[in-house]
């Protein structure tokens, strides 16, 4: 098995619980206030991170352009968790994350569209089942 692939279900698994602990941590609290100290706390856990496996010494690394970008994808990431816990406050967790992985979806599209990644007849298919999967949980 790739490292990516590993990789990214251990990305799916943590996000699986994501949602289980937002679910019951935004009980009875302002989903603003709940996304808020979940972005501290994980500053703070990352910064620990970063210290003990001394990628801190790769900061002059970091041009311009890469911060820009980077910058870019933390307010989207902001925005993102903002929404995410707004709906987790109100809805069913199935609906909610079956919404959310239509990140998928939009991923591909603006990386078909942006990065000029490949788009052929099972990107199309994949698209489709997994839009149509959100949709009958959502249902």
């Amino acid at each position: 098995m790739s490292a990516w692939i590993l990789y990214g279900l251990l990305a799916g698994l943590s996000a699986a619980f994501v949602a289980i602990f937002g679910k019951l941590g935004v009980k009875g609290l302002d989903s603003t206030l709940a996304t808020t100290v979940r972005a501290g706390i994980m500053f703070a856990f990352l910064v620990i991170v970063s210290v003990a496996l001394k990628k801190t010494q790769l900061l002059p690394t970091l041009d311009r352009r890469a911060l820009v970008w980077i910058a870019a994808s933390g307010v989207a990431g902001a925005l993102s968790w903002l929404w995410y816990f707004l709906a987790l406050k109100t809805g069913p967790v199935k609906g909610v994350t079956a919404l959310d992985r239509l990140s998928v979806v939009f991923a591909i599209l603006l990386a078909a569209l942006f990065l000029g990644e490949g788009f052929g007849w099972r990107t199309a298919l994949g698209m489709l089942l997994v839009g149509s999967g959100a949709l009958l949980l959502v249902l």
